[in-house]
């Protein structure tokens, strides 16, 4: 028997889990951000990145990792408000996209995140699980898109 049950639609539960997953990544980590372990960890990230370097001419090490916290805390936050109001989930969706490519980015802009080990060559891997999560966001904005009338 096919069709929707009550509730979540049908396919919509691979979606639902992602969404959870990513606002509990991005609050998880965005609390764990205001740690002096956490602010030393991400300094040669956003040290050695185009857009975000200048940051600790203006701030300490650990405001900066408090400021990227709280980004990560208010996305986390909005992604959760989004799934009651869709416009919210939109905003986020794109807030969140920035945050992941902009991790994305660090693979780039940061030196020796690359390795060969064993003739293979490698990423570290923290950074590359934002590719998942970026996915998860894109479809929030795909699915929480203002409709064109």
């Amino acid at each position: 028997m096919q069709g929707n049950h009550q509730g979540i639609k049908q396919g919509s539960i691979g979606y639902y889990v992602g969404v959870f997953g990513v606002a509990l990544l991005l609050l998880w980590l965005g609390v764990y951000k205001f740690t002096p372990t956490e602010a030393g960890l991400i300094q040669p990230l956003v040290e050695n990145h185009f857009a975000m370097g200048w940051l600790y001419d203006v701030m300490s090490v650990q405001a900066v990792s408090n400021l990227v916290g709280l980004s990560e805390i208010l996305v986390a936050i909005g992604i959760l408000l989004g799934l009651k109001y869709r416009k919210v989930a939109f905003y986020s969706g794109l807030a969140a996209s920035a945050i992941f490519l902009t991790t994305l980015s660090f693979l780039v802009t940061t030196p020796d995140v690359w390795k060969v080990t064993d003739g293979v060559l490698i990423a570290n891997f923290f950074l590359v699980k934002d590719v998942l999560f970026l996915a998860i966001s894109i479809s929030m904005i795909e699915r929480n898109a203002p409709s064109k009338r």
